[in-house]
C-alpha cells in the first residue's frame, strides 16, 4: 500500500498548530505498520533547512498561473521519513510564516499558493510527475490541500483514490469566484454540489466534494459536524456523504511526550514513582512567580486565547480559582483583548501568572508541574494537549465536546470516598459557572489524595499512540484500494 501524505505544516520541519504534530506522527506510525508512505510538504525556508538528503527529481512547468515547480526528494531529520517538497520560490520562499506575513496577514495569493501545491500533489500521486511511482492513496488534510482530491479526480487517475481529513471545520479556505481562472479547474465544479460556497471558492469544501472519503479527527467531532452548530454551513454536504465520514481519534507523540525522559522537566517521573512530579511543581511555582505551597492545586493553560478555547472562562473564574486556595497559571498568545485581561489580572501576589506567546519548553513544563489541565474549549475537533496532561498525571478539566468527550472520562467517586475512577473532570454547558462546578469537583478530589492517585495513575496508563489511528486509517486505505494488497498496480523498478 503505498500512500502520499499532503499536508501545508509537519513537525518538526515547520509547526504553526495541531496539523503539524499531526503530519509530523501519523506518517511514521503508518510507516512502522507496513504502509509504504512518503509526506509531501511546500518547500518553505524553514523546511529546506531542516530536511535532510535534499534532491532534485522532477521538474513541473507552469503548473497554475505559469508557476513552475521543482520536485525535491528529501528526508525528515528525526526519523528519516521519505520526504518530497514542492519548491516554487515565487510562492513559498518568504519571510513571515506559511499562511501568513511577519505582520500575521494572510497572504492575497493563498489560493494559488495552495492551488499548486495540490495540483503538484495529485500530479505525483497519479504518477504523473517524472518519478515511477504512484500512490494508491493520496491522503489530504485541511484546506490547504482540499484542491488535491479535485484535480486528482479530473487529471485522470483512476487506480489512485483519495481521503481528505478535516482537523477543523472553521477554516474553510474561502476566496472569490474570480479565482477560479488561475486554479484552472473546471467551471462546472463551481456548483452547490462542488466547490462553491455562498458564491465563493471554498477550497475546504473541494476535500468534502471530491474526496472518495472523508475523516475527521475524533469520533464525537464526526457527529458534531453534521449539525448547523459545528458544520459551519456545511453540515447539508457532510450529511449527503455521511456513510463516506469516519471520525478516528489522534494519537501523540509518546516520544517527545514522556514525563519519564522529558528533557524540558527538572525532573523525571511516571506512574511507578510519582515523586518528580513534586519537583517539577515546586520549580515551575519558582519559575512563574507563584508562592511556593505543595498543598495548592496548581491549574494550568497552554492554549491559543480566543473565545473557542474558552479563555473567556477562564478568565471570569479565576476569582473563584482564587477562592478555592487554588493558583492559575497560562501560557497563550491570540486575541489582543484576551493578551490584555491576562497581563493585567487583578489576584493577590502568587496566586496567578501569564505569559504572552508559545514557549515549547514552557508547555512541557507547565503540563507537568499542574495539578490540573484547563480545557474547556467551546468546540475541539480533538485536541492533544489533554492526552499530554493525562500521560503526565495532570487530571484535565475539559467541556464535553469533540476529541474531549472522547478522551476524558469524568471521575467516579467510590462508595466510602476511598478510591475513584476516571481521568478528569467535564461539564456540559460552556458557561462560568458550569466550568467553576468541574473546578470544584476536581478540588474537592485533590483534598483526598488517595482517591486523586487513583485516578492519576488510571489517565498515566491511557494508551494515546498513534498505533491505533494508523490501524483505523489503514483499514480505510485498505477499502478503498484493494489492488494494492495484490500488488497489481506495482510499477516496475518503482522505490519505496
Amino acid at each position: 500500500m503505498k500512500v502520499l501524505f499532503a499536508a501545508s505544516e509537519a513537525y518538526p520541519l515547520v509547526k504553526t498548530g495541531g496539523l503539524a504534530d499531526v503530519a509530523g506522527a501519523l506518517p511514521v506510525a503508518l510507516a512502522e505498520s507496513g504502509t509504504r508512505v512518503r509526506l509531501i510538504l511546500p518547500a518553505y525556508p524553514e523546511v529546506l533547512g531542516r530536511a535532510t538528503d535534499i534532491a532534485t527529481v522532477a521538474e513541473l512547468p507552469g503548473l497554475l498561473a505559469g508557476h513552475d515547480v521543482r520536485l525535491l526528494s528529501a528526508r525528515t531529520p528525526d526519523n528519516d521519513l521519505p520526504l518530497l517538497l514542492v519548491d516554487s520560490p515565487t510562492l513559498f520562499d518568504r519571510a513571515g510564516g506559511p499562511y501568513t506575513d511577519d505582520h500575521g496577514v494572510d497572504w492575497p495569493d493563498n489560493h494559488l499558493r495552495f492551488g499548486v501545491f495540490s495540483l503538484a500533489a495529485a500530479w505525483v500521486a497519479a504518477g504523473a510527475a517524472g518519478e515511477a511511482w504512484r500512490a494508491d492513496i493520496l491522503h489530504a488534510n485541511d484546506w490547504q490541500t482540499g484542491l488535491a482530491p479535485t484535480y486528482l479526480r479530473f487529471i485522470g487517475a483512476p487506480n489512485t483514490r483519495s481521503v481528505f481529513t478535516i482537523h477543523n471545520m472553521r477554516y474553510q479556505g474561502l476566496y472569490p469566484s474570480t479565482v477560479m481562472t488561475e486554479l484552472e479547474l473546471p467551471r462546472f465544479t463551481f456548483t452547490m454540489e462542488g466547490i462553491e460556497f455562498h458564491g465563493q471558492v471554498s477550497m475546504l469544501k473541494a476535500g468534502l466534494a471530491f474526496a472518495d472519503r472523508i475523516v475527521t479527527v475524533s469520533p464525537t467531532y464526526a457527529d458534531e459536524i453534521l449539525l448547523p452548530q459545528f458544520g459551519y454551513g456545511m453540515e447539508g454536504l457532510l450529511n449527503a456523504r455521511r456513510r463516506d465520514l469516519t471520525g478516528i481519534l489522534n494519537g501523540i507523540d509518546e516520544t517527545a511526550w514522556n514525563p519519564r525522559t522529558d528533557r524540558h522537566l527538572p525532573a523525571h517521573y511516571d506512574a511507578g514513582d510519582l515523586s518528580g512530579k513534586a519537583i517539577c511543581k515546586a520549580a515551575l511555582q519558582q519559575e512563574l512567580g507563584l508562592t511556593q505551597d505543595p498543598d495548592a492545586p496548581l491549574l494550568t493553560m497552554v492554549t491559543r486565547l480566543t473565545e473557542q478555547k474558552g479563555i473567556d472562562l477562564i478568565v471570569s473564574a479565576i476569582p473563584d480559582i482564587i477562592d478555592m486556595g487554588a493558583q492559575i497559571a497560562v501560557l497563550g498568545a491570540g486575541e489582543p483583548h484576551w493578551e490584555h485581561a491576562l497581563r493585567t489580572l487583578q489576584a493577590p501576589p502568587g496566586r496567578t501568572a501569564a505569559r504572552i506567546g508559545y514557549d515549547e519548553a514552557l508547555a512541557h513544563r507547565l503540563i507537568a508541574g499542574a495539578d490540573m489541565f484547563l480545557m474547556p474549549s467551546r468546540f475541539e475537533p480533538c485536541g492533544l494537549t489533554q492526552m499530554y496532561a493525562m500521560r503526565y498525571g495532570t487530571l484535565p478539566v475539559a467541556n464535553r465536546t469533540g476529541g474531549l468527550a472522547d478522551t476524558v472520562t469524568q471521575v467516579q467517586i467510590s462508595p466510602g470516598g476511598n478510591g475513584a475512577s476516571g481521568t478528569g473532570f467535564v461539564f456540559d454547558m460552556t458557561k462560568p459557572g458550569a466550568l467553576v462546578g468541574a473546578l470544584q469537583d476536581g478540588n474537592a478530589l485533590y483534598k483526598n489524595q488517595p482517591a486523586w492517585r487513583d485516578v492519576q495513575l488510571e489517565a498515566m496508563q491511557r494508551d494515546f499512540s498513534w498505533a491505533g489511528a494508523a490501524d483505523d486509517y489503514g483499514w480505510i486505505y485498505r477499502t478503498l484500494a484493494p489492488h494494492a494488497l495484490t500488488g497489481s498496480a506495482k510499477l516496475s523498478g518503482e522505490a519505496a
